[in-house]
């Protein structure tokens, strides 16, 4: 028998159920439609907060709609909307 003749079955993938493919799609789904923050780790900005106060500095952290800001006094954790980008 040649080896030409051998199908290669690396190439085939591995079968799934139809259940854990519904599983999959609906959780990219999910993700796909999950509020999320506009500003990136790096980001320069200004945090208006009643509690925390007015603070500038850079994002991060980032988990949901909640960001990191770390400031000369700190770490301030806001909401995306109380943000604003620096000019």
């Amino acid at each position: 028998m040649d080896t030409s003749d051998v199908q290669d079955l690396s190439g085939m993938g591995r079968p799934i159920s139809l259940g854990s493919a519904v599983a999959l799609g609906w959780g990219r789904a999910v993700e796909a439609l999950r509020p999320r923050s506009p500003y990136r780790i790096g980001d320069a900005v200004l945090g208006d907060d009643p509690f925390n106060g007015r603070h500038e500095g850079t994002v991060v952290t980032q988990e949901g709609t909640t960001v990191g800001v770390k400031t000369v006094r700190g770490l301030f954790f806001y909401d995306h909307r109380q943000l604003r980008r620096l000019d």
